[in-house]
């Protein structure tokens, strides 16, 4: 059954975390109650895995701007296995775009842990635990079209790379690699040396995601990702994550709560 993790950023800057089931989903339909219901939620619905899986664990992380006093996000918990989709909600400047920041390296925690940690499968942690390396995360940017650097779709592909392609061995690995993330995004039928910027709306998102699995993360986080796009464009992102999720663990920042929790809803129907 897949899972899905909430966090909600609020005034204070705290977070809880829950795991749905089915027969629970009515209950979210008025949003003004989520925040009790989530934290009810969490201490009474525990969903027992299978097997060992990875969980990625966050732990009282803070964070405030070097040289400053106020705390952008505060004490900032949850956790989130393997194959997972974490949802990230709150008001404007609440910190949401932050906690990204953090989680992909590009800032470091005033305080806190982010770590991936095995489980049993009595839901203990095994003793060893590995910080999150940036290396295993891709963060994909709100209007994320706004950042490309590349001249063709091919470029925007490999930049970063190109130093590297110079190896065989590499090159032959990285074209498996590309060719995954192509198939992946739905970009297979779109020529290579097109100008990204001349894409249509939903295939720059969809190329913006293939930049980052290319990387081959175990992590992709996503801030709104349906911004500025019309209801196809829409339509097709979210069918996207559908299909990305079940093969790596997606976190999300999104004011659109109804379009993905109707996504776990769907999914808990097939189960």
């Amino acid at each position: 059954m897949m899972t899905m993790s909430i966090v909600h950023l609020g005034p204070d800057i705290c977070s809880c975390t829950s795991i749905f089931q089915g027969k629970r989903l009515k209950k979210l339909s008025r949003y003004h109650r989520l925040d009790n219901y989530l934290l009810t939620l969490s201490r009474r619905n525990r969903i027992r895995v299978s097997s060992e899986h990875t969980c990625l664990e966050v732990q009282g992380v803070s964070y405030r701007v070097p040289g400053t006093q106020h705390n952008l996000l505060n004490r900032v918990s949850f956790s989130l296995p393997e194959k997972s989709l974490g949802l990230i909600y709150g008001r404007s400047g609440s910190g949401k775009t932050t906690l990204l920041q953090v989680l992909s390296g590009l800032a470091k925690p005033t305080a806190g842990s982010i770590c991936l940690k095995k489980k049993r499968l009595d839901g203990q942690s095994n003793e060893s635990e590995e910080i999150l390396s940036a290396s295993k995360v891709g963060l994909v940017f709100q209007f994320p079209e706004r950042y490309f650097l590349a001249d063709t779709v091919a470029g925007e592909l490999t930049f970063g790379f190109k130093k590297r392609l110079e190896d065989q061995f590499f090159m032959q690995q990285f074209r498996m690699r590309l060719e995954s993330a192509i198939l992946a995004v739905g970009l297979n039928g779109i020529a290579l040396d097109l100008d990204p910027r001349s894409l249509s709306d939903g295939f720059k998102r969809r190329l913006a995601l293939a930049v980052q699995l290319v990387r081959m993360p175990d992590i992709l986080l996503l801030d709104e990702p349906l911004a500025g796009l019309d209801w196809k464009a829409r339509a097709d992102v979210v069918k996207l994550l559908e299909n990305l999720k079940k093969d790596i663990m997606l976190i999300v920042v999104s004011h659109d709560l109804n379009v993905f929790l109707s996504l776990l809803r769907a999914d808990l129907l097939r189960g």
